[in-house]
């Protein structure tokens, strides 16, 4: 990803030009040690940038929570800053190139977008996790009266399809570079036909973060209407067996099993597994039953949390664990005399928010977006406003 190698300077010095310019907003330095953040405003987004000293170089980076989806916009960023900083680079890869997929806008959603959008077709089918997104073009354009929402987290994998999109001139996909794990409590109930999650990665040594459990399963069940379904495809024997003991064990599923079931479109990776004779797996679990319609009402605000001198000295240094979920300020920053930059994980065990709060004297805030608007989110966000707003603080966990 995009980054400068730069002379060691005297970061002080931005607070210099913070008055006078439109680019950076503001500097943050670690209270346990070096590395210190400056926020920038560009391209119409708002996102933080690493400052990572040694003693020889200076290391400018993206930061992973904030970071855009548009890596353009990074490199411009970095370019300006050093720009500005009269900074000498060593080494860098921000070239700009125009090879890089450019985005269809049209068809990007962020994860924000979904707390009001409008469908524009009654059917809607999401695939998790899309890769190279042969399938989800491929259905996209066999079933042109449903709208398709491909999630991906990986970045280059969400430009490509965005690029394909524009290229074969395909109006029924919406690209979602977000978490399938915490977008379907974004979905309204009863409107899904299918949910397709193909090949997801097995991780079998850290299955907390598989996609499969038993809250994908409920919120998956929740958003199907009558007769839709989940759809699991793997080549994984393990991952295969997981699914079938955690779709088991939730009363009155419909479950079936096919194995070396061939599709009208497959990957290169599942082409190659069946060169190699590798069994592949498909497990369908139908929605018996339409779900109750949900209404959320959930509010961040910070009311009542601003800074005051000696906050810092109060904020939790190890992981809070309560009974639903978890609270953890994994690293404070001071911006100038008065106000912090907290990197804070929240929320569910297998599906946690990584947010940066801002606090000043006048209020504070998310940086630079808002967590997901899930039940789990928002009782994590209570209980970080009661930590925040009191300074002697005996908070027990559950």
């Amino acid at each position: 990803m995009p980054h400068l190698k730069v002379n060691p300077f005297d970061t002080a010095a931005i607070d210099n030009i913070l008055p006078n310019n439109t680019l950076i907003t503001f500097r943050a330095q670690a209270l346990r040690g070096d590395d210190e953040i400056v926020a920038v405003r560009h391209g119409g987004e708002e996102f933080l940038l690493q400052i990572k000293p040694d003693s020889k170089a200076v290391l400018l980076k993206y930061d992973k929570v904030t970071r855009p989806l548009k890596v353009n916009l990074l490199k411009e960023a970095l370019a300006k800053v050093a720009e500005v900083l009269k900074l000498k680079v060593l080494t860098s890869n921000i070239a700009l190139s125009n090879s890089k997929p450019p985005l269809a806008s049209e068809y990007f959603k962020k994860i924000e977008d979904f707390e009001t959008i409008e469908y524009p077709k009654e059917k809607i089918s999401v695939e998790v996790g899309f890769g190279s997104g042969r399938h989800l073009l491929y259905q996209a354009q066999k079933n042109s009266d449903t709208l398709f929402i491909g999630l991906e987290i990986h970045t280059p994998s969400a430009q490509q399809v965005l690029r394909q999109i524009e290229l074969q001139g395909i109006e029924n996909i919406w690209v979602v570079n977000y978490d399938a794990r915490l977008f379907l409590e974004m979905l309204p109930s009863n409107r899904c036909e299918q949910i397709f999650v193909h090949f997801p990665v097995p991780w079998d040594k850290k299955p907390h973060r598989r996609v499969i459990s038993a809250s994908f399963l409920g919120e998956s069940m929740r958003v199907l209407r009558k007769g839709g379904r989940l759809e699991l495809r793997t080549d994984s024997d393990k991952y295969f067996w997981y699914a079938l003991e955690t779709f088991f064990a939730v009363p009155k599923t419909e479950v079936e099993i096919r194995k070396n079931e061939a599709l009208e479109v497959t990957s290169k990776y599942e082409a190659r597994w069946r060169k190699q004779e590798k069994d592949i797996y498909d497990v369908y679990v139908t929605a018996g039953e339409n779900s109750k319609s949900r209404t959320v009402r959930i509010d961040f605000n910070f009311t009542t949390v601003k800074y005051s001198s000696g906050l810092e000295e109060h904020i939790p240094e190890k992981a809070l664990v309560f009974k639903d979920y978890f609270i953890h300020f994994e690293r404070v920053y001071k911006v100038g005399d008065a106000a912090l930059l907290l990197k804070c994980a929240f929320g569910s065990f297998d599906r946690p928010e990584h947010k940066y709060i801002l606090i000043e004297k006048t209020g504070s805030r998310y940086f630079a977006s808002m967590p997901v608007k899930t039940t789990v989110n928002e009782a994590a966000h209570r209980k970080i406003v009661e930590l925040l707003s009191e300074k002697e603080n005996n908070v027990q966990c559950d």
